[in-house]
């Protein structure tokens, strides 16, 4: 009360020292933080001590509007432009204050990461540490950060430290370790199992999930760890732990079963929709994932409050239910299945009444699976056409992104994309270009400005090439080779020795699904200028690697592939007129090869077992009938391709872009093309033998 009578007399940094009184008292949505936040967005353009801001900022996170945040931003980048030596717990203050309130301002994160790289040798265990969980947080990768502190933190390992000290090293060294950092850190672990606390056994747990460990015995000691503890856990940190115990294939079904009822009791008194949602989703992934009634009811009773992402954990949830276990075809499954209708009903309300492009997208971010795709994903692209006018460059990259996610193709909400890019291109960040860029490229789509939208997006690129992380340079090269681009400044700058040596540096620090990821999208960029861009002379490396990957796949046929392969060996006169899984120069795969001299009449292939290394390494223009062996003159190779439901857009049967590469690729090779979409094959009209018979032969022999 006292501080109410007096608070709009406190000066601001005696204002921020009360707004951390309060703040260790957990009051950081009370009405007081809420007047301090008022007093501050006042005073804001007076403020010029950026310790004091950043200490305000951090408190009153939980209570800004998103405008006031935009301000808080650029005031402090303002700050932090005219300081020289900035402290760093002030910039640790910043990124945190980025974290509360959800928003990777890159270039305000590029400033505090400088500092901190170049201080990197000042940087202890703790602010090591908290920078790392920082950055996570954010989704913000600095490899030259990760480089230095990897480094560092390694040093570290053998010192003799108390269990606090080495949770927060394993936490923070763990995703960046190598196999021997890891070996090191595994065994010091073992020592350490039996002294953790609960919340050090969750951040151990939570961080081997993220390192994907596979050492059954420590999975099994750190379950013990925090079976000790199960009592004292809060829902949202059962929810965690639940989830990280089945990626790590925990082998214990007691322990499971204990955990699913500690699960149920708090679902049954918990009253707090985005917690409901969290442990009705990690119940969902255990053996037995259905929900009793009182669980059903629970559920059931929240629903009006529930948002996008809820919606669409329930509707996930309830279909493993009902998919799951038979034997409760019974009242719980009935109501089950009643609850589909209302989940529908909740989603298409909450769509119809959002008014806010920004809040929407929090609630879509994180929306997915056949539910939405099913029942709302029509509705949810009305919603955004509605709300179009709202498309900014600050959410344009968000916005690009979920398009990506859904699959689907629409031409106002891209041509909005673009117009918005063009307009503000000096005001986007070059690191949220890949974002916009990506859904042109994956789906296919050219938008009527089509020269100026790829001109500012690659202009920009150019001027900032020293910016990019050496996987997203890759990237980006990929995803304009997609949509027939190809900036000369970025292919030199990726196939050079000195970059490619420092990816090979880089991906040590990625995930393994990312590592197997960017030596595709490398290969594939590789074979994209080679193929569409001879003149630049740029090598072709990957021979070794895609016959790596078609080892992996030759053995391999499914029931059509062995279905249609009999069908060419009586169309063409036998067997050996056609070769599954062929593969083509460059690293191609393609279901059936064949060939037809220049009377139509085919061709036997000389040899079936033909592998990448027999064939030559480059080829700098079309395939013609003397640059490949064993081609008589006029000769000409049938790729003949059947295409799934991803080659083509969600809503509508159009290409995308990376079947439409592929098709361009092996026309230049020398190929002629027939792509077959498996909706025509699987049609009624093909519904006999003699109907797809008739079918190929109209196509093979056109």
């Amino acid at each position: 009360m006292e501080a109410w009578r007096r608070v709009e007399r406190f000066d601001l940094k005696i204002l921020s020292k009360f707004s951390s009184c309060l703040g260790d008292q957990q009051m950081y949505f009370s009405p007081l933080m809420g007047k301090i936040a008022d007093i501050l967005n006042r005073n804001l353009d007076s403020v010029q001590e950026l310790r004091t801001l950043s200490i305000l900022m951090v408190n009153i996170s939980s209570v800004t509007s998103q405008n006031f945040c935009e301000r808080l931003v650029n005031k402090t980048e303002l700050l932090l432009d005219t300081m020289d030596h900035p402290q760093f717990n002030t910039l640790i203050r910043i990124v945190r204050f980025l974290q509360n309130i959800r928003y990777n301002y890159y270039p305000l994160l590029e400033k505090c990461n400088c500092v901190f790289i170049s201080n990197i040798a000042h940087l202890n265990l703790d602010t090591l540490s908290f920078i790392l969980v920082l950055y996570q947080s954010l989704q913000f990768n600095s490899f030259p950060f990760q480089v230095l502190a990897r480094e560092k933190l390694s040093k570290m390992i053998t010192l003799p430290c108390d269990p606090a000290s080495f949770v927060k090293l394993f936490v923070a060294l763990g995703p960046l370790a190598g196999p021997t950092e890891e070996k090191q850190l595994m065994s010091s672990l073992q020592m350490m199992m039996d002294k953790l606390t609960s919340q050090q056994a969750l951040a151990i747990v939570l961080t081997m999930e993220e390192m994907n460990s596979k050492d059954s015995y420590l999975i099994e000691k750190i379950a013990s760890v925090l079976h000790k503890y199960l009592h004292v856990y809060k829902p949202v940190e059962l929810a965690k732990i639940t989830k990280a115990l089945i990626y790590l294939h925990l082998h214990n079904s007691e322990f499971i079963m204990i955990l699913r009822r500690f699960l149920l009791s708090h679902l049954r008194n918990s009253v707090i929709p985005s917690e409901i949602s969290m442990l009705v989703r990690v119940t969902a992934m255990l053996p037995s994932p259905h929900l009793d009634e009182s669980g059903l009811s629970r559920m059931e009773s929240i629903l009006p409050q529930c948002s996008l992402s809820d919606l669409s954990t329930f509707a996930s949830s309830l279909s493993t239910w009902i998919q799951h276990d038979r034997s409760h075809l019974d009242n719980i499954c009935r109501k089950n299945i009643r609850l589909l209708p209302q989940l529908n009903t909740y989603g298409y309300q909450r769509l119809q009444k959002a008014n806010n492009l920004n809040v929407l997208w929090e609630e879509l971010k994180f929306v997915h699976g056949e539910w939405f795709e099913e029942e709302l994903l029509e509705e949810t692209l009305v919603t955004l056409q509605r709300l179009s006018d709202q498309i900014t460059y600050t959410n344009v990259a968000n916005l690009s992104a979920f398009i990506v996610k859904t699959n689907y193709l629409s031409a106002p909400m891209l041509d909005k994309i673009a117009s918005v890019t063009v307009q503000h291109i000096s005001k986007i960040h070059p690191l949220a270009l890949h974002s916009i860029l990506l859904p042109f490229s994956v789906l296919n789509y050219d938008p009527p400005q089509k020269d100026e939208f790829f001109g500012a997006c690659i202009q920009c690129l150019n001027s900032h090439l020293s910016l990019f992380e050496p996987h997203i340079l890759v990237f980006l090269g990929f995803t304009l080779a997609l949509a027939e681009c190809f900036p000369e400044d970025l292919i030199k700058a990726v196939f050079n020795i000195e970059f490619l040596a420092k990816l090979d540096l880089h991906l040590q620090y990625v995930p393994p699904f990312l590592n197997t990821r960017i030596h595709s999208r490398l290969m594939e960029f590789n074979r994209a200028v080679c193929l569409e861009c001879p003149e630049l002379e740029i090598p072709w490396f990957h021979d070794h690697y895609c016959q790596q990957q078609y080892s992996k796949v030759n053995d391999r046929i499914n029931a059509l592939q062995h279905q249609v392969y009999k069908m060419l060996g009586e169309i063409l006169g036998g067997p050996s007129y056609a070769k599954p899984s062929a593969l083509t120069p460059y690293g191609y795969i393609v279901d059936f090869e064949y060939i037809l001299d220049k009377k139509k009449k085919p061709f036997p292939h000389r040899n079936q077992g033909v592998f990448l290394n027999e064939l030559p390494s480059v080829y700098w223009r079309p395939d013609t009938h003397d640059s490949r062996s064993g081609l008589p003159p006029g000769a000409q190779r049938v790729a003949l391709e059947f295409l799934d439901s991803r080659a083509f857009c969600k809503n509508i049967p159009h290409l995308k872009g990376r079947s439409a590469m592929k098709k361009r690729h092996l026309e230049i090779l020398g190929y002629r093309v027939i792509q077959i979409p498996y909706s025509v094959w699987n049609s009624m009209e093909l519904s006999t033998k003699d109907a797809w018979m008739e079918y190929l032969r109209e196509h093979m022999f056109a």
